[in-house]
Order: C-alpha cells, then structure tokens, then sequence
C-alpha cells in the first residue's frame, strides 16, 4: 500500500488551510487533569509548609505529582 504525499493529502482535504491535520479534536484532556491536579496540589504543599524551603520543595512536589501518584500505585500493586 502506497502512502500519500503531504501534496496528494493536500488535495484529497485531509489537511486544513494551515497545514495541521484536520482529525486532531479530544485530545486535550490529560493537559487539564494535570492542571487541576497540579493546582490543587500547589494549594496543599504551600498551606502545609512550615517554612520557606517546605513551600519551595511543594512547589516542585506539585510540578511532579504524576510520578510521585504512579510510584505509589505501583508500589501498592507490587510491581
């Protein structure tokens, strides 16, 4: 099976006028997970901080939250 050229797509309209591809809705939901998630753990680590160096080492805990939530499934499931 032949693939097409960006130029044959071009023609065949499976590209916009801008150059991006026309078939790209529904993937922006991770982006706001993490957001959210990112805020409201910026919230917890900075209101449970005791002192400067807590709240500039919440700061970087709420940036990694994703990998810290996954090591701790990870550990819960013994992998």
């Amino acid at each position: 099976m032949e693939t097409e050229t960006s130029e044959q797509c071009r023609k065949n309209s499976c590209w916009s006028s801008w150059g991006m591809k026309k078939h790209m809705g529904g993937h922006g939901g991770g982006g706001a997970l993490y957001g959210l998630g990112f805020i409201g753990a910026l919230v917890y680590y900075l209101t449970t901080a005791p002192s400067l160096l807590a709240g500039v080492i919440g700061v970087v805990k709420a940036i990694l939250w994703p990998a810290f939530l996954v090591y701790g499934v990870l550990k819960f499931i013994g992998a």
